[in-house]
This record gives structure tokens, sequence and C-alpha cells, in this order.
């Protein structure tokens, strides 16, 4: 096995341009899939390059550095419509895996069960891929080509999650049902983003659900059904959850999960759009 581990961004490009090549950032993803596995030809380490991490304010929202660790996130001060996402981020395995797991690597490893989906979805994330030919941005949604795959080349690194500035008074929440508290994978889980106008009514609403599809997605149908409502009691047509294909497996039936999801929306909205959300 060949094993590079670059330390600058055009270092890696150059290395991906010549090479079919394992991407290795947090490794909390990759170690456990080579179980049983022959190990890949080779490996390009990119968790030394700098650039890539940290988060920062931009012209037109908030831009979240490929390497940026789940813990990182966890504890950074952001808005509230940024609840959901930092409560997603406490959600991903243990502490020690949140000091090791990236964001990209999550989006990169695209599960249906990755818990960072659902709550970017909400916050209308793009991601930045660049390789040595220049640029480009994908929407979230078109990113995540089904499971475990993405619209990531061979040639190209993640190297940035751009989110665009929420609505001020937004705030966002994140449910997640599993076997246990921690160290599971999700049953279902739902990200709310609400914003309530002068009444305290719902003026705005995205609800966005994962491990009950092949990839997680935003329910348009629910979020315009959602404007004019309470949030402290939300009312769920199941009609709205129909675009949703759950799956009967070990961790719970399709119509537990369908049941579940509704349940899941009525609490992360009450929390992203409650007077004590």
């Amino acid at each position: 096995m060949e094993y590079f581990n670059p330390r600058t961004l055009n270092e890696a490009l150059g290395l991906l341009g010549g090479k079919r090549a394992t991407i290795l950032a947090g490794g909390t993803d990759v170690y456990p899939s080579l179980a049983g596995r022959d190990l890949p030809a080779c490996v390009i380490d990119i968790s030394a390059i700098g650039e890539l991490r940290g988060i920062a304010k931009t012209d037109t929202g908030l831009r979240i550095g490929a390497l940026t660790r789940w813990s990182d996130i966890r504890k950074a001060d952001m808005p509230p419509a940024f609840d959901g996402l930092r409560r997603a981020a406490g959600q991903v395995g243990g502490i020690q895996i949140q000091n090791a797991g990236t964001i990209a690597g999550n989006l990169c490893n695209a599960s249906p069960a990755a818990d960072g989906v659902p709550p970017l979805l909400t916050l209308e994330a793009e991601v930045e891929l660049t390789s040595h030919h220049g640029q480009r941005r994908l929407p979230l949604p078109d990113f995540l080509e089904g499971p475990r795959t993405t619209a990531r080349a061979a040639d190209e690194v993640l190297t940035a999650i751009h989110i665009p500035a929420p609505p001020s008074a937004a705030r966002g929440a994140f449910e997640k049902l599993g076997a246990r508290s921690y160290l599971v994978i999700s049953i279902a889980m739902v990200a709310a983003l609400v914003t309530r106008d002068a009444a305290g009514r719902i003026a705005e609403a995205r609800i966005a659900v994962g491990a009950c599809s092949p990839v997680a997605k935003r329910l348009a149908a629910l979020e315009a059904s959602l404007v004019g409502q309470d949030p402290e009691a939300p009312e769920i047509d199941p009609r709205t959850l129909a675009p949703l294909a759950p799956i009967d497996d070990p961790r719970g039936t399709a119509s537990y999960r369908q049941n579940a999801v509704a349940e899941l929306c009525r609490r992360a909205i009450r929390t992203s759009g409650g007077d004590n959300g």
C-alpha cells in the first residue's frame, strides 16, 4: 500500500491527479469500512492540511472547512439557526469520534443515516469541490447521489461546506431516535429550522429526515403545511411524509420508522419554534 501525508492542498491535488486513491481525513469511517477487506492500493491522508480546518464568516454566510471536527462544531459560537447542527455534532459517536471525525468525511461517506446531513439540508448547505482543473460548488442534495455514492470526481477533494446566512430569527433543532442515547446508528432522525412571525406562528419551516430513505431529504409538502401553525402544537399530515421510503432492518421496521418520524418532527418543530426552544 502507498501512503501519502501531504501538508498542503496543492500537494494533495497533485497526488490525486495521477492516482486512484482513498482519501483519509479523520478515519472514523474509512477504518471500519476496511474490516474483512483488502487494504486500498493508495491512501492520501489529508489530516495535516491546516487550511482545510476552521469555521469562518463570509460575505454571504458561513464557511466550514472540510477537516473541521465534530467537536469543533459542537462548541462553535454560531447563531440559533445552527442549533440543530451543533446538536447533531454531539450525537456523532462518542467524544473520541467527535474529536477525530470531520464534517467532510461524514458527507463523503454518504450513509443514509449520517447525522450531519439533515441539519445541513435545512441550512441549505453547498459543498465546495476542488481539483487542479478548478473549483465548483454543488447543493448538498446534488452531491449526495445515493447510499455511499456522491458526485465527487476521483481527482477532487471536498474542501469546504458553504452555508448561506439563515433568517436572523430562525432556530434549528435535531432529534434522533436510536436503541440508546449515544454510540448508535439512527433508526430515524429529523432536523428542523423554524422562523416565527410576529404572532408567534410559523412563518417558515424547513424539515429534513434521515435514515428513512436512500438519502436524507427535505419534505417540501410538510414545510408548506406548517406555515401559519402554532409551533407548540404542530399537526403532521401523514400524506406529507410520502416522499420517505423507510425499510425494514434489524434496527426497526418501515412502519415503525414512519410513525417515529411524525413524532420526531413534532418534537423538532416544538424545539425550534417554541418560546423556550
